[in-house]
């Protein structure tokens, strides 16, 4: 038997070492959308000489016939002008970037101020010694709105606070790994993540209906749902398959392996900090008490009565982006006003400065992406591919729910090389949503199949960016827990989490559950 497992432990190393060497060689995610922009161009020019085209589905011509949509090059001097006249507005339109930078300038406060540590550790050091596991993978998971903030504050701390509950701490580790990441979009509220993902979907969804509009909480009661699953998932994992079988802790090395990590956990926040926790909860229930008095109070702001009854909360959805704006700057001013973080408003300017260079990267990644999918759809490539797979995927008769399923196995495959959310969904919206529209399926559900396969395989690839940094996280606990030793460990989460949420996503499009506030799973293009 012990042959066995270290022949299947070698094969396992074997692998993860595939993966990083080809995953190290690929470039980085801004120069791979150059990469594609100069195969589109390619692509463009031979379909245009070869006169590819397509009837679109929904829009006609004068004389009422269906309108042919035809490949265009991008080489044609009407494109070289269009790209290099409309730069600027391509990049400042690209519907992802305002989204993302408005919920940011919030939560940029909310993090710097220490809510969200303080939130997530005190959440965490006050759960019952029964229900630390779930607590640890819940928080993990909610943890998510903080960002970056919940692989660096809670993913240790849940070492410590397994080991002062006299558990294994690296099954801590791992247990909040596989929450913040593997379940990295289960959420009880939409964040960031939402606003992101989303506004790639609606460039996707314009090409075949331009009056399509995002709605961010469009994932609302699907990433609740996950959240369900995913919990007693993680919490059975650690319990009864990871902890058992992980070796011992050295005697001697837990002290020095803790040093300077994190504060003990056992020492309760302070009382400007509990004071804080109780502000910043005021103030959240004051925003939301301002957006319902919004809805209900005088001329109804964010109700349209003069819409349809399937339109009256468009504007009330299309308010969400400005809404966790509100919520967290709030909730970040409060906190930091009773914990001492934040003394007068230029803390806050500050913090805001911070939380935008944080984006630097993605700005420049926005960049090379919204001139990728512009160039994309001016080409109509992506249009008559959607057109033509949809008619080939429509005569092979699949039921959507197989349909789904392969796109969610197709995107956990990408995800092992392609560490980026948003990089993986803007290469493949362009042609996913519409395809999926055309037959019947809304842009919602593409969105909701894309973010299961995205988060189960985060935990299992070296090329995850955090990935190292919770190898060190283990290695203060045990010194010769290597990279083959994380891995192996996530494997378990990631395999069962794919399979949970292939199986919940099957049963979700089969009966037609709602997906968030006005979001179905099935689409018509009437």
């Amino acid at each position: 038997m012990t042959d066995i497992a270290n022949s299947q432990a070698n094969e396992m190393k074997g692998v993860l070492a595939w993966i990083e060497r080809s995953g190290n060689k690929l470039p980085d995610p801004v120069f791979i959308f150059l990469w594609c922009i100069a195969a589109v161009i390619v692509i463009s020019v031979i379909t245009a000489l070869a006169g590819v085209s397509a009837l679109h589905p929904t829009q006609v011509d004068a004389a009422g016939n269906a309108l042919i949509v035809n490949a265009e090059s991008l080489l044609s001097a009407a494109n070289i002008q269009r790209l290099l006249v409309e730069m600027p507005a391509t990049f400042t339109g690209f519907h992802p970037l305002g989204y993302v930078l408005v919920v940011m300038l919030g939560a940029g406060v909310a993090e710097r101020s220490g809510l969200f540590a303080s939130a997530m550790s005190g959440a965490v050091s006050r759960a019952p010694a029964i229900l630390l596991t779930p607590a640890v993978a819940l928080i993990g998971m909610m943890g998510n709105l903080a960002a970056d903030a919940a692989y660096v504050v809670l993913i240790p701390l849940a070492g410590v606070i397994f080991a002062a509950a006299g558990r294994h701490p690296i099954a801590g580790i791992a247990a909040a790994f596989a929450g913040v990441s593997g379940g990295f979009s289960a959420n009880l509220v939409p964040g960031q993540l939402d606003a992101l993902l989303f506004g790639i979907t609606e460039a996707a969804a314009e090409t075949i209906m331009p009056s399509w509009d995002a709605n961010i909480a469009g994932n609302a009661y699907f990433i609740i749902a996950m959240t369900v699953v995913y919990l007693p998932v993680i919490w059975w994992v650690t319990d009864r398959v990871i902890e058992p079988r992980l070796a011992p802790i050295v005697p001697g090395e837990i002290q020095s392996s803790t040093a300077g990590v994190i504060k003990n956990p056992d020492s309760a926040l302070s009382s400007d900090e509990v004071k804080g926790l109780r502000r910043a909860g005021l103030a959240c229930l004051g925003v939301v008490g301002l957006w319902i008095f919004l809805c209900i109070g005088p001329g109804t702001p964010l109700i349209d009565e003069t819409a349809t009854a399937e339109a009256r909360l468009s504007p009330l959805f299309q308010s969400l982006v400005a809404g966790f704006f509100f919520l967290f700057l709030a909730a970040g001013w409060a906190y930091g006003s009773a914990a001492g973080t934040v003394t007068n408003h230029r803390d806050i300017v500050r913090m805001m400065s911070e939380a935008m260079s944080d984006l630097a990267y993605y700005l420049v990644l926005a960049f090379a992406a919204a001139h990728f999918v512009a160039m994309f759809n001016w080409s109509n490539l992506g249009l008559i591919f959607a057109i033509k797979g949809a008619a080939v995927l429509g005569g092979s008769n699949l039921p959507d729910s197989i349909l789904l399923a392969f796109i969610i196995l197709f995107g956990a495959s990408i995800n092992l090389f392609i560490g980026s959310a948003s990089a993986k969904w803007a290469l493949l919206a362009p042609v996913l949503v519409p395809m999926l529209m055309l037959l019947g399926i809304s842009p919602e559900m593409s969105t909701a199949a894309y973010r299961v396969g995205d988060g189960a395989t985060n935990i299992i690839t070296p090329l995850m960016p955090y990935f190292p940094l919770i190898l060190v996280f283990c290695q203060r606990w045990q010194k010769e827990f290597g990279l083959g030793s994380l891995a192996a460990t996530m494997l378990p989460y990631s395999l069962l989490l794919l399979g949970s949420g292939l199986l919940m996503t099957i049963i979700w499009v089969v009966l037609g559950i709602p997906l968030g506030p006005g979001a179905t799973v099935e689409f018509s293009l009437q």
